[in-house]
C-alpha cells in the first residue's frame, strides 16, 4: 500500500485520487491500482461518476500508461529482433512492411451484360461482408469493394 502523506488542506480522498492517477500512469490497470492502494474498484468508479475532472484525469492517465507499456513492449520486440528471434522478426515485418502484410486476393469472371438475381446478389454481399471488404454506398445502393487497411 502506498504511503498517504497528506499535504496541508488536502483530504484523504483527494490524496487517494492523486495516487490513483499517478499509479495508472505507471500501470494502466484499474484492478491492480486499486489493490496496490487499498481502494475498492467500486469506490474509484463512484468517484469518477461524481467528479468529472477526476474522471478525465483517470482516463488520461490510463492512456498515458498504455502508451508507456506500448513503448516498453516495442522496446522488447526490438531486442528480440536483435537477438534473431524469428517470431519477432515476422511479427514486425507483417505489421510494419507493406510487402509482408496479409493480403486477400479475389479473382473471377464477370459478364457485364448479365444481372445477378436477388438471391445471388444477397450471397455476394454476404461473402464480401464476411471477407470485411464490403462498404455499401447508401445513396446509390451499389457495393464498392475496398481492401481493409
Amino acid at each position: 500500500m502506498e504511503t498517504k502523506t497528506l499535504t496541508p488542506g488536502q483530504t484523504r480522498q483527494e490524496k487517494n485520487k492523486q495516487l490513483i492517477v499517478e499509479q495508472l500512469k505507471k500501470i494502466p490497470i484499474v484492478q491492480l491500482t486499486c489493490e496496490k492502494l487499498g481502494i475498492a474498484r467500486s469506490t474509484l468508479y463512484r468517484w469518477k461518476k461524481a467528479d468529472e475532472e477526476f474522471a478525465q484525469k483517470v482516463d488520461e492517465a490510463i492512456i498515458a500508461g498504455s502508451q508507456l507499456i506500448n513503448d516498453m513492449a516495442e522496446s522488447q520486440l526490438i531486442n528480440a529482433i536483435r537477438n534473431q528471434n524469428m517470431t519477432a522478426i515476422i511479427f514486425w515485418l507483417k505489421n510494419h512492411h507493406k510487402t509482408y502484410t496479409t493480403k486477400v486476393e479475389v479473382s473471377g469472371k464477370i459478364k457485364t451484360n448479365e444481372k445477378l438475381t436477388p438471391e445471388q446478389e444477397k450471397l455476394v454481399r454476404k461473402a464480401l461482408e464476411m471477407a470485411s471488404l464490403n462498404t455499401l454506398n447508401q445513396e446509390t445502393n451499389k457495393t464498392d469493394v475496398k481492401p481493409k487497411n
